[in-house]
């Protein structure tokens, strides 16, 4: 077969896009991850609980909350195929699985709507991956493993606001590595996923020495895929990490990022009132971020995963595009 061009990519339109993604669209039905089989979406959902949906996380039952594998949308994977297809460099990108993009739309909550570009496909995501370590820890701390004093809550906020490679090894080191790697495989979360590309993995301190587990699939040290990560935050929202209450302390400690580049160097400017729960990463050609953005307008997850030179502005144009495609108009 003759090797497929960027042009003529072009030419057949976003139906052919769809060939070089991994993740299905449509919203008729979903592939359980934890089975592996294939069920229909129910056209008709329970109604949904009288709540407020101005704070997180929302007071909803888990038995209310459909999985973010049942919240795929055809509609929603259309805008987001339309977004990539409006630029040449981001179809190729894409089409080498060096760009991926998940976006969940949360505006209704209980009808939430999931799409993505390479949504299982695992790749090094720097310190983004230092959301794990948050879980992990506050798995721990509810567990009674480990005492949250105020110089763990100190590295805990640094870790994530600033990014801080030193505070986040001091907390790999107090909560250790095999713990993390159980806690993200532990089937109530199953975050890193062996039947569907991985997902979150942290193996390894930051800032180099210590000890490496790389992760099962790929031998990655600090891993992510953008539908992991994309349900690390739904399941936030819903208050469905460890406790409603230690969910609330994660949001606490995500909220406010100190590092203002990237989505949350456009997110200032388009909704400077929004609250954004963030947390990035960057090593040399590696460009990641994530957001659960929140506010009267804006209540949705971006996370976009890149390997190229000029990933901090790839992801400043993407947030934008998508921050306008996401925003309640009315």
């Amino acid at each position: 077969m003759k090797k497929i061009t960027a042009s003529l990519l072009f030419s057949f339109g976003p139906l052919i896009l769809s060939y070089f993604y991994s993740l299905p669209s449509g919203s008729a039905g979903y592939s359980d991850s934890r089975t592996g089989s294939y069920s229909t979406v129910p056209s008709a959902l329970p109604a949904a609980p009288s709540i407020s949906f101005n704070s997180l996380p929302l007071g909803v039952s888990d038995e209310a909350v459909r999985p973010l594998e049942q919240c795929q949308d055809q509609g929603l994977q259309a805008k987001l195929e339309a977004i990539i297809h409006s630029n040449r460099h981001w179809v190729e990108l894409a089409k080498n699985k060096t760009l991926n993009i998940g976006i969940v739309d949360m505006q209704d909550p209980m009808h939430s709507r999931f799409a993505a570009i390479n949504a299982n496909n695992m790749i090094y995501a720097a310190s983004l991956p230092k959301i794990a370590v948050l879980l992990a820890a506050e798995d721990a701390i509810n567990q009674g493993k480990l005492v949250e004093t105020p110089e763990v809550k100190q590295d805990m906020r640094m870790m994530i606001a600033k990014s801080s490679n030193e505070a986040a090894s001091r907390m790999i080191h107090r909560v250790g590595i095999p713990q993390i790697a159980s806690v993200l495989q532990d089937p109530c979360y199953n975050l890193y996923d062996k039947q569907n590309g991985g997902g979150l993995w942290v193996g390894k301190p930051y800032g180099g020495g210590g000890t490496r587990t790389g992760d099962p699939l790929k031998n990655l040290s600090h891993a992510a895929s953008v539908f992991q990560v994309c349900k690390y935050y739904y399941m936030l929202a819903f208050g469905q990490l460890v406790s409603p209450d230690r969910s609330k302390d994660m949001l606490d400690l995500l909220s406010h990022p100190e590092l203002h580049h990237k989505f949350v160097s456009v997110l200032d400017r388009v909704a400077p009132t929004a609250q954004v729960y963030r947390k990035s990463g960057t090593w040399e050609n590696w460009h990641a971020d994530s957001a659960l953005v929140w506010d009267n307008n804006r209540r949705y997850i971006v996370v976009a995963l890149a390997d190229d030179p000029d990933g901090e502005k790839l992801l400043r144009e993407l947030m934008l595009q998508i921050d306008t495609e996401l925003a309640s108009k009315g």
